[in-house]
């Protein structure tokens, strides 16, 4: 096979033996060739633009530039860019906005072989790729109470250690209206304490740790 007639793809990931692990397995495929490798966001995003590969395969935490910013950032110039995400963030919250940024398609590195060189041919024809444990975790989040903005900011400072005190000040709001958010933050995220919730919301990737 002539290497234009190969599905042409760029790896993004931060991680260096990572990269070099996807780059041997994709290049053994023989109708694929890796033709750029990214350490970064802000790279990848480069590398598209000079490559113009058939598929980006990106991970969704990244240096620089993270994942879902370089996909909205390569589909702003390039709507039609096929993109696939491959990442160890299995949350509901993660996949949902990694689909909203453009993402065509969202594979866990748990994942074997076999998951992800069906995943990468699917993309490269233009269809979707969702998998049936990504499709019923992304399912749960309808089960869910969104959270607000305000409230997402009140968890993230519950998860660096502040108390009610600290809280309202640094949001300049009172240690009663602090309360009312944590009391909605439990209900919604389905939990009775203030380190479950935490453990929660990274876990379904609401926050980072």
């Amino acid at each position: 096979m002539s290497a234009d007639a190969k599905i042409r793809i760029l790896v993004a990931d931060d991680h260096f033996i990572v990269r070099s692990g996807l780059a041997a397995v994709i290049d053994c495929e023989p109708d694929m060739a890796v033709v750029a490798q990214a350490a970064d966001g802000a790279q990848a995003v480069e590398y598209f633009e000079r490559h113009r590969p058939d598929v980006a395969l990106l991970d969704l935490r990244m240096p620089v530039l993270g994942g879902n910013e370089a996909i909205e950032t390569i589909r702003r110039s390039h709507p039609d860019a096929r993109i696939l995400v491959l990442t160890a963030y299995s949350g509901d919250e993660d996949i949902h906005r990694a689909l909203e940024a453009g993402a065509m398609g969202y594979v866990l590195k748990s994942s074997t072989g076999e998951g992800l060189i069906p995943a990468i041919r699917a993309v490269a024809a233009g269809e979707r790729w969702i998998p049936r444990d990504v499709a019923s975790r992304l399912a749960m989040r309808k089960t869910y109470e969104p959270l607000s903005t305000r409230e997402i900011e009140v968890l993230r400072l519950i998860a660096r250690g502040r108390a009610n005190k600290e809280i309202a000040r640094e949001l300049s709001i009172s240690e009663n209206t602090v309360k009312d958010h944590m009391k909605n933050i439990l209900s919604k995220l389905h939990v009775s304490a203030r380190t479950e919730a935490v453990t929660a919301a990274a876990q379904r990737g609401i926050i980072e740790l």
